[in-house]
C-alpha cells in the first residue's frame, strides 16, 4: 500500500517511513508530491493547525491517493497562542529563524509566563472522504530569555524541556524523537493508521 507524504522533505519523508515500519512492518510505503508528479505548492490558509494538515492531504487524496499532511508550530500561552499557525513566518519572512526567535523574545520580556508547547498535528485523507482522521502530539516546556544548544532549527534553542534540563536545540535526535511534538503525532498517526488497515483487511 503506497500513501503520499504531502511534502518534498526527504527527511520527513524517511521518518515517517520509520515510525510505519515499526507499526506495520513492510505493508505501507511512503512517496513524496515529486514521485507523483504534483507541481507548485498547496496553499495552507486554514485557521488552525488541524484544518492546514487536512488541505495539504486532501490536496493529495483528490489525486486518488492516500494523502498525509501535517503542520506544526509553537504555542506561547502568555501570547494567546501566538506564533501559533504562523510559526514560520512570525516576523513576517518565511523561515527566518533568527527574526522569529528575536521577535518571540521581545513579544515575552515583560511576561512572567512563558510557558509553551510544541505543537504537531498530522491529517490522513483518503480518496472517498470517508476515514479522513487527524491526530494531535504536544510538547510542553517554557521559552528561556536567552539561546543554548547549536543544534535543531526553528524556536528550539528557546525551547527548554524541564524534564531533560535541556532546550530542544541541546537534545540528541534520538532524544528529541522521544519526547518531541512531531514524534509524538507520527507514532500516534502510525497507530490510527494500522486500525485502518486492520479494519479493512
Amino acid at each position: 500500500m503506497e500513501m503520499v507524504l504531502a511534502s518534498r522533505n526527504k527527511k520527513k519523508i524517511a521518518e515517517l517511513q520509520v515510525l510505519l515500519s515499526e507499526t506495520l512492518g513492510d505493508e505501507v510505503k511512503v512517496i513524496s508530491l515529486d514521485d507523483i508528479g504534483f507541481e507548485g505548492e498547496i496553499e495552507e490558509d486554514g485557521d488552525s493547525f488541524e484544518k492546514n494538515a487536512m488541505i495539504k492531504a486532501r490536496a493529495v487524496a483528490d489525486r486518488g491517493y492516500i494523502g498525509i499532511g501535517d503542520d506544526s508550530g509553537l504555542v506561547v500561552f502568555a501570547l494567546d497562542g501566538a506564533p501559533g499557525i504562523y510559526s514560520a513566518r512570525y516576523a513576517g519572512e518565511h523561515g527566518n529563524d533568527s527574526m522569529n526567535n528575536e521577535k518571540l523574545l521581545r513579544e515575552l520580556a515583560h511576561k512572567d509566563d512563558r510557558s509553551a508547547a510544541f505543537v504537531s498535528v498530522v491529517a490522513c485523507a483518503f480518496p472517498d472522504g470517508e476515514c479522513d482522521f487527524t491526530v494531535k502530539g504536544e510538547c510542553v516546556g517554557e521559552i528561556l530569555t536567552e539561546y543554548r544548544g547549536d543544534g535543531g532549527f526553528g524556536y528550539d534553542p528557546l525551547f527548554y524541556y524541564k524534564e531533560l534540563d535541556k532546550t530542544f536545540a541541546q537534545l540528541s535526535m534520538a532524544e528529541k524523537n522521544e519526547i518531541s511534538h512531531r514524534g509524538k503525532a507520527m507514532r500516534a498517526f502510525a497507530c490510527e493508521f494500522g486500525k485502518y488497515i486492520r479494519k479493512n483487511d
